[in-house]
């Protein structure tokens, strides 16, 4: 009987087929638009490809003159401090806010609505606005003047050392709104039984948070976590809207030096350089978390 079942059972190859048939679009696309071009880009940066790419094979020149190019060194620099910031900020604020708006508060979809409209604006937009905002001369620190607060200064567009944090100001007006409606909808697929039970037992609202909600909304502070990081590696817009990577080179950033090289310095071979190290970055970060989280609980 056991065999007679077992014979008709279809191929493992044959089961979910029309899903698998549906798939091979999208699995074609990737293969050669992702994979094909992230091989196409890293071959090249072995090149001297100029105005157009050919496969002159010069080794390891574009990446040695990539790292002793005190533009891009700054550049790294720069996307680290932005990084650093915007990845806390963003992840603290928006939790924060999707903890008061958990608590079912009168207006929550006017309040839902108007922190999460920045983020519905381009970049450029966003950058447009926030140039306007701080310009010393128009903006903020204008306005206090004339309400009488003639000792306020806020013009952090205009000094190296704090050009990055108002790059940030503008990035998290716009994007910590998204974060906040994630981590609303983790809030919101708590059980309350566990508050209840939390409740009952004396445990404080914060401690609650700390230790029961935040360990068990693990997946969407992933999901949360892998959304800021992706806006932080391909920073460009903004950067160019709001500052055009000055003051000098303050506020330079990978993607706007693999611009520049590629389409106005007319050298495609550097600026394929820089986009591999970028995805190398990239990997680095992301194989070994992914080992961690799929892999690990495998072997483990």
């Amino acid at each position: 009987m056991n065999q007679t079942n077992h014979s008709k059972r279809p191929p493992q190859l044959f089961k979910n087929l029309s899903a698998k048939i549906a798939s091979i679009p999208m699995i074609l696309t990737t293969m050669v638009v992702f994979v094909g071009g992230t091989t196409w880009t890293v071959v090249h940066s072995f090149t001297n490809s100029k105005l157009l790419p050919k496969l002159n094979f010069v080794g390891l020149d574009q990446y040695e003159r990539l790292w002793s190019s005190r533009r891009w060194l700054i550049s790294i620099e720069n996307l680290a401090v932005f990084g650093f910031f915007s990845l806390i900020l963003m992840m603290v604020i928006g939790f924060f806010l999707a903890t008061l708006l958990d608590r079912k508060v009168r207006g929550e979809n006017i309040f839902r609505t108007i922190f999460l409209y920045p983020f519905a604006l381009s970049f450029i937009v966003t950058g447009l606005a926030w140039q306007w905002i701080l310009n010393p001369d128009l903006g903020l620190q204008q306005v206090m003047h004339d309400l009488g607060w003639t000792s306020f200064e806020f013009n952090p567009l205009n000094s190296g050392d704090t050009v990055i944090y108002g790059l940030l100001i503008a990035a998290m007006w716009q994007g910590t709104g998204l974060i906040m409606v994630i981590m609303l909808a983790g809030l919101r697929g708590i059980d309350d039984d566990i508050w209840k039970a939390a409740r009952v037992d004396g445990i404080g609202t914060v401690k609650t948070y700390i230790k029961i909600i935040i360990p068990m909304m693990r997946p969407v502070f992933v999901t949360a976590l892998v959304i800021v990081a992706s806006g932080i590696i391909k920073l460009y817009d903004l950067v160019v809207a709001l500052t055009n990577g000055g003051p000098g080179l303050s506020s330079e950033v990978p993607a706007k030096y693999v611009i520049n090289y590629m389409f106005r310095a007319q050298n495609l071979g550097q600026g394929f350089a820089a986009s591999t190290m970028m995805l190398v970055t990239v990997a680095i970060i992301l194989i070994p978390w992914a080992y961690l989280e799929f892999g690990g609980k495998d072997n483990g």
